[in-house]
């Protein structure tokens, strides 16, 4: 122990620290900071010789763990529908679990018959939707463009800001479907900056999917004559 050096420990804190700049939630930030002073505990006691600087350390640990545990415990007791727990996975893996059961809260499942039109072309997209069984077509022009099946977002485009879609999307089966309808997906994602920041990225890996796909769809036609 001749060479022990407490310093370690304020590196190790650091670098805890630092990783938890990049946790994308409050529970795992809290958790961080709470480990970073539990690993600069050593040098309070053994470099810095001062109780108040142990005492201080213990209470970030105390706060931060508690609040910590406090945020996992309500998260353990939430619970979602098989259908919900897909769309949590698909699309909302970005959010804590409550953070998804209030977004979620905010729309509607409905089952919707075959022939209906969710979204027309050149006009803002009502609301948005969540393909959970079922397929549609995407049409621009009168002209087939695509197709989306079980699991797909609709309207994620255009819902956030209003502009009007370049396709129309009609449901080509009965189906299954979750919907938020657009002026209150905008007003509750005002007010919770937080998880609209984690919406964009799931909307954006969304986007991606369906630029595979259709990227996929134009590789598979024959060539031209």
């Amino acid at each position: 122990m001749a060479n022990f050096n407490p310093a370690w420990f304020g590196y190790g804190a650091l670098l805890l620290l630092l990783a938890t700049c990049f946790a994308a939630r409050i529970e795992q930030v809290r958790l961080g900071v709470a480990a970073a002073a539990l690993l600069a505990l050593p040098i309070a006691v053994f470099t810095w010789h001062g109780v108040g600087y142990a005492l201080l350390l213990l209470a970030i640990l105390a706060v931060n763990g508690a609040l910590a545990a406090r945020g996992w415990l309500r998260d353990a007791g939430i619970r979602f529908s098989p259908e919900e727990q897909a769309l949590r996975a698909l699309h909302f893996a970005d959010l804590g679990p409550a953070g998804v059961r209030r977004l979620i809260d905010q729309g509607h499942w409905i089952s919707a018959k075959r022939g209906e039109v969710l979204i027309r072309e050149n006009q803002a997209a009502p609301s948005l939707f969540y393909l959970a069984e079922g397929r549609a077509l995407i049409q621009r022009d009168g002209a087939e463009v695509g197709t989306l099946t079980d699991g797909a977002l609709i309207g994620e485009a255009t819902v956030l800001d209003g502009a009007h879609a370049t396709g129309t999307v009609t449901l080509t089966t009965n189906a299954r479907l979750w919907f938020v309808p657009a002026a209150a997906l905008r007003a509750y994602l005002a007010a919770n900056p937080d998880i609209a920041a984690a919406l964009h990225q799931g909307f954006a890996r969304a986007l991606r999917g369906k630029l595979a796909s259709a990227n996929t769809r134009i590789a598979d036609m024959p060539p031209l004559s």
